[in-house]
């Protein structure tokens, strides 16, 4: 640090700052420095980091410190903003320890890195997050710092061990997760002691008017004990308002916390669990969320709130009559073990229930999306038929649940009876029995603290029985979101610039279950540039090389690199963005044209979505359509052609720029016309980019620079089309059936015109 000292001044701090130097008004700083400054703490954890991988929250001008740490932890490093004053950057960067560079936001929307301390000097030193690491930090002092800071640092670290996102949905995470409101909770049970605290006072008060005041006539002691009372009764209805406006806020809290970590864990499962599993039995099973929600902040933190009241109430029980207490106690027991009796037993028929409810749950989202082939091939009475099936499968299965869970509430309710009226009874006997005992306030005071007592006692109990529905709700969960995730491949790996160049080496890939591998030691070589058509018969692995280039399924053997990289050592997002992707059948969100088209890039202009718009063909239909590329699409693009959604997906994939392009059957659904106009946009698109173009019309492919050709997973030649039909037989094949109408067409006879016969 002396040797920084050297460089500059704490004088001369302010007009480094005023200047521009850290964060300031020069070209090029403003509020993509922030974004420069994330990136450089990031590459001081070994990770880098790109400023097209930000995405800022909606009508945000200046990455604000919640999208900053969002970005961070999204990238794999643990990100919180924090609000710290002069004193607290000495903690977080001290002069005798190397530590990560703090992010300190400031007031213009600018950044500046804090990389050193020195509390004797009381002088801390900034580093421009543009500038090198070899280049001198700046010494600020207090009053300087002050001029353009306003406390907002955001503190960046590296994970150790698994974050949390990447942690198991089970019930000690959810714990964790309500655990992490501790200061909420430490104030809601701070309330709740002094709350149960104020309830021995009323039934007390209850004794004495009893006791005394009844039977001494004393009026002033009527009115204390009514003062008292009153004032027992403001102070509970306020702590009251305040414990569930503080339960409230943590429900909310936790409900937030758990569906954004639903969501992320849903959108990092690969595709391929996505291609196995219904989509209805995925949807019914998050669902299950909302009830375990419903349970930890509801049945559960209201329980444990209840519990309380025991610490004050069982001892001044005991105190007041111990027959009694130990009556209601022992009745409770027996609630409790009544309800465990039957668990078993309910276990198995909820967790039944709940796979039909998932069954049900499927057959109605199945239909709903497959609802345009259900109209026009008239299959109503076959989904009918099978919904009323599943639904009858499932509601016999509620009714059995709920007959058996019947009966021990059947059980119960005797003894609730019993520790409501029948303790009354008995303490009736024992007054009259005993004339040192309880006396006849003592009894209603008793009584009165007797309900509250048990309430909690009957809740516990009851909360076992509910914890086994939770229990396979939480089960239900974990089902989806304990999957392996993409998670590791999108956050770490190589960020290469791609320039196009496909090469594939001695691969081999089989699907899960499968028993013959989908492609056989496949080896070719693309040059970055090319536009490569891929042709062969059905399963012959066409569509497989299109998703080993994405990522999607990484399991293989041999070696597939872009430029030189193995692929599975490149950044999954990195990846599989720097990838222009149209399918058959492509999904148009629900949203404008123009929010379709940019919705991989969200900050880019209307000028680059006319520009990607003009290059897929489709600039000539938008404009033609009622509000331009601010016309609503509506849900299944059904306001939308085939050939137009299909120009659609194409701008969206280039307006990118991608190196690379995938074309995958993007043509065999569209009508000749609109077909003629993609294929006329193909050489344009493909322009300076590597394109691979799967396809069944192989006339689509004449233009190619280069076709492999694949038959049963193993690559039959590499060559252009001219060439094919020379030399490769299968290739050969495919092009006289498709285009088998063309031989001999001229010296084929006329065809019969039929001819109406006229009579005399």
């Amino acid at each position: 640090m002396d040797q920084l000292t050297s460089t500059a001044s704490a004088n001369d701090a302010p007009s480094l700052i005023n200047a521009g130097t850290i964060g300031g008004d020069r070209p090029g700083a403003g509020p993509q420095t922030r974004l420069m400054a994330v990136i450089a703490v990031a590459r001081h954890h070994g990770l880098d980091l790109h400023l097209e991988d930000f995405r800022p929250a909606l009508n945000e001008t200046v990455p604000s410190p919640a999208s900053l740490a969002a970005w961070a932890r999204d990238q794999g490093l643990s990100a919180k903003a924090e609000r710290v004053r002069w004193k607290h950057l000495f903690k977080l960067q001290g002069s005798e320890r190397p530590a990560s560079p703090v992010v300190l936001l400031l007031k213009d929307g600018g950044a500046g890195l804090l990389v050193g301390s020195d509390a004797a000097r009381n002088v801390i030193w900034i580093r421009d997050p543009a500038a090198s690491s070899s280049d001198p930090a700046i010494p600020v002092d207090e009053l300087r710092l002050s001029q353009a800071w306003d406390g907002e640092v955001l503190l960046i670290r590296r994970l150790r061990g698994d974050g949390e996102g990447e942690q198991r949905f089970s019930l000690a995470w959810l714990m964790g997760l309500v655990a992490k409101e501790k200061w909420s909770l430490r104030d809601v049970s701070i309330a709740s002691i002094t709350l149960s605290a104020l309830t021995i006072i009323p039934p007390l008060l209850v004794m004495t008017v009893v006791d005394r005041v009844v039977t001494h006539h004393s009026l002033s002691t009527l009115v204390l004990l009514s003062t008292i009372l009153l004032i027992t009764t403001m102070y509970e209805t306020l702590l009251g308002y305040a414990r569930r406006e503080l339960v409230q806020v943590v429900s909310t809290r936790v409900d937030a916390r758990l569906h954004l970590h639903v969501f992320n864990r849903l959108l990092g499962l690969p595709l391929d669990y996505f291609e196995k599993n219904p989509a209805g039995q995925i949807n019914y099973r998050l669902m299950q969320v909302w009830k375990i929600r419903e349970f930890l902040t509801g049945k559960l933190m209201g329980t444990f709130l209840d519990m309380f009241t025991l610490v004050f109430l069982v001892p001044l029980l005991f105190w007041m009559e111990p027959t009694l207490a130990w009556i209601v106690l022992v009745c409770a027991v027996v609630i409790a073990l009544v309800i465990m009796a039957f668990l078993p037993a309910l276990r198995k028929v909820i967790g039944k229930m709940t796979i039909a409810e998932s069954e049900k749950a499927s057959t109605m989202v199945e239909t709903v999306h497959g609802i345009r082939t259900v109209k026009s091939l008239a299959l109503e009475p076959q989904r009918r038929s099978e919904w009323d099936e599943r639904t009858a499968k499932a509601g016999k299965l509620k009714l059995q649940a709920g007959r058996l869970a019947n009966w021990p509430q059947t059980i119960i309710n005797p003894i609730e009876s019993f520790i409501q009226r029948g303790v009354i009874m008995i303490g009736a006997y024992i007054a009259m029995q005993d004339t040192s005992g309880i006396a006849v306030g003592g009894l209603v005071a008793f009584m009165m603290l007797g309900s509250r007592v048990t309430q909690p006692l009957v809740g516990l109990a009851r909360l076992i029985e509910d914890f086994e529905d939770v229990r396979a709700s939480i089960g239900q969960v974990a089902m989806v979101l304990n999957n392996p995730n993409e998670t590791a491949a999108m956050q770490g790996g190589l960020r290469p610039k791609f320039q196009g160049d496909v090469t594939f080496e001695g691969l081999t890939f089989t699907y899960p279950g499968a028993k013959l591998p989908a492609l056989d030691k496949v080896s070719f070589e693309v040059p970055a540039g090319t536009m490569l058509g891929v042709v062969g018969r059905s399963g012959s692995g066409k569509s497989t090389i299109t998703r080993l280039l994405q990522g999607i399924n990484r399991e293989y053997s041999g070696f597939l690199k872009i430029d030189g990289v193995e692929l599975r050592e490149i950044n999954l997002t990195h990846l599989r963005r720097s990838f222009g992707v149209v399918l058959q059948d492509n999904f148009l969100f629900r949203g404008t044209v123009r929010d379709n088209i940019t919705a991989g890039r969200p900050g880019l202009t209307l000028e680059d979505v006319i520009k990607a718009s003009r290059l897929a063909g489709a600039e000539e239909f938008i404009e033609r359509l009622p509000q331009g590329y601010d016309t609503w699409i509506e849900e299944g693009s059904a306001n939308l052609s085939g050939g137009q959604r299909q120009r659609l997906a194409i701008a969206r994939a280039v307006i990118a720029d991608p190196r690379l392009m995938i074309l995958d059957e993007a043509t065999s659904a569209l009508d000749p016309e609109s077909e003629a106009l993609v294929n006329a946009n193909l050489t344009r698109l493909g322009k300076g980019r590597t394109m691979v173009i799967v396809s069944h019309r192989l006339s689509s492919l004449v233009d190619c620079n280069l076709i492999l050709v694949m038959d049963k997973g193993t690559v039959v030649d590499l060559a252009p089309h001219r060439v094919l039909l020379e030399r490769c037989a299968i290739y050969k094949m495919l092009w006289s059936q498709q285009n088998r109408h063309l031989d001999g067409a001229m010296g084929r006879p006329p065809p019969l015109v039929p001819v109406l016969a006229q009579g005399d």
